[in-house]
C-alpha cells in the first residue's frame, strides 16, 4: 500500500504530497499524524526555510488538493463507537492551528478540489495559491455537519456576509473567485505547477521570504470578474435569522438566483443550518484558538446529540453521510424536517462545551 503522505526536502523547502488520489486525498487520521510530525520536525530544522504542500491527482501530480476528511470513516466510527473519531477531530484541529501559527512560510498549492479538511490545511498558509482548475468549498451542511477545521474563523472574515452564504449553502468557488473572497492570495496557471515544484530544489533561496517572493512571480493577473452576487448575498444573508433569510429569498419570485439559493437551503439539514449561522456570527469576534475550541465542542455534539436524545446512527451527521456516501440515495431524513420547526432550545446546547475548560482537548492552543 503506497504511503498516503510523501515527504521530501527539495533544496531548502520541505515538500509534502498528499498521496491518496483515489479518495481525492481525503484526510485519514494517519495522514493528519504524518503531516503534524513533518511540520513539527521541519519547524526546528534550520535547513528548512519553507514548506510547500500539494495533492496527487488521479493522473499524476496535482489535479486534486484535498476533498476533506474521510467521511466514510466518520460514519463507521460513529456507528461502532470507535474512539479514534474523537482523536481525529482533536488532532485535525490541532494541525489546523499549527499551520495557522507556523513560524516559517507554508505554501499551499490548491489545484483541483479544495474542500472541508482541505481548506483546513490550506487556509492557514502564508501563501494560498489557486489555479483555473480550483474548486473550493465548505460543503458540510450537505452532510448535516458544519464548516469546521477553522471554518468559522476564516469564513467569517470573508467580505460582507459572504461567509454566511458560503457556510450555509456550500457554494463552490473558482480559483479567481477564491481570491476575491479573501480565501486565496493569487492564481497561477495549472500547467506551470510542475515546473514550479521541480525548480524548488534547484533555486538557491536565502530565506523563507525569498521562497514566497519567487512563487508569487508565477501569479497571473486576476482578470476574471467575481461571479457571485455579493450585493444580493449581503442583503439576504445579513438578515438576523435563518427563517428570515429563506423566506426573503423565496419571496423574491422574479429573481432566479434567489429562488435557486432558497431551494439549496431547503435541501440542507434545517437543524445544522441554524447551528452554522450562529457559529459564523460567534466566530466573527473570536480568535483562532477559541474558534477551534468552539468547533471541537460542536463536532462532539454533532455525533452525540444527547440534548435531543440522538446518538450514533440517529445523529444528523451520520444520517447525512449515509445519504451522500454510504447508501448514496441523496435523500437524507433530516430531523426536524423544516427550517421553521427548529427552536432556540435545540440550537443553544451545541455551544455549551461538554468539557470543563481545564479538560478541553484543545485547552493548550493559544
Amino acid at each position: 500500500m503506497p504511503e498516503e503522505v510523501l515527504l521530501e526536502l527539495r533544496g531548502r523547502v520541505g515538500c509534502i504530497t498528499l498521496n491518496r488520489p483515489k479518495a481525492l486525498n481525503a484526510l485519514s487520521l494517519e495522514m493528519i499524524r504524518a503531516l503534524t510530525g513533518a511540520l513539527l520536525e521541519w519547524r526546528s530544522d534550520p535547513a528548512v526555510l519553507a514548506v510547500a504542500v500539494r495533492g496527487m491527482g488521479k493522473d499524476g501530480p496535482f489535479g486534486a488538493f484535498c476533498a476533506g476528511g474521510d467521511i466514510r470513516f466518520f460514519h463507521r466510527a460513529a456507528l461502532e463507537g470507535d474512539p479514534r473519531l474523537e482523536d481525529f477531530f482533536t488532532e485535525e484541529y490541532s494541525l489546523n492551528h499549527l499551520i495557522h501559527t507556523y513560524p516559517k512560510p507554508y505554501i499551499a498549492l490548491m489545484d483541483g478540489v479544495v474542500m472541508g479538511g482541505g481548506m483546513g490545511i490550506s487556509q492557514g498558509a502564508s501563501l494560498r495559491v489557486t489555479t483555473q482548475r480550483t474548486r473550493m468549498a465548505m460543503p458540510e451542511t450537505q452532510i448535516g455537519l458544519f464548516p469546521d477545521v477553522g471554518g468559522g474563523y476564516f469564513l467569517s472574515r470573508c467580505p460582507g456576509h459572504l461567509g454566511e452564504y458560503l457556510a450555509l449553502t456550500g457554494q463552490t468557488l473558482s480559483g479567481s473567485d477564491a481570491v476575491y473572497a479573501a480565501l486565496a492570495d493569487g492564481c497561477m496557471e495549472a500547467a506551470r505547477l510542475e515546473v514550479l515544484w521541480d525548480t524548488l530544489q534547484h533555486t538557491p533561496f536565502e530565506s523563507g521570504a525569498a521562497v514566497e517572493h519567487w512563487i508569487r512571480t508565477f501569479f497571473v493577473a486576476n482578470t476574471d470578474r467575481f461571479t457571485l452576487a455579493l450585493p444580493k448575498i449581503n442583503a439576504y444573508f445579513g438578515l438576523e435569522t435563518l427563517p428570515q433569510i429563506v423566506h426573503a429569498l423565496e419571496a423574491a419570485t422574479s429573481d432566479a438566483w434567489a429562488q435557486e439559493t432558497a431551494a439549496v437551503l431547503r435541501k440542507r439539514s434545517p437543524l445544522m443550518l441554524h447551528v452554522v449561522l450562529e457559529q459564523i456570527r460567534r466566530a466573527r469576534s473570536m480568535g483562532l484558538a477559541d474558534d477551534l475550541r468552539m468547533e471541537r465542542d460542536l463536532v462532539r455534539h454533532c455525533f452525540d446529540m444527547a440534548h435531543l436524545g440522538r446518538r450514533g446512527a440517529t445523529s444528523e451527521t451520520v444520517e447525512g453521510v449515509r445519504a451522500l456516501a454510504i447508501d448514496k440515495d441523496h435523500n437524507p431524513r433530516w430531523n426536524p424536517a423544516r427550517i421553521e420547526d427548529i427552536t432556540p432550545e435545540m440550537v443553544a446546547p451545541f455551544f455549551i462545551s461538554p468539557w470543563p475548560a481545564w479538560a478541553h482537548p484543545l485547552r493548550t492552543l493559544a
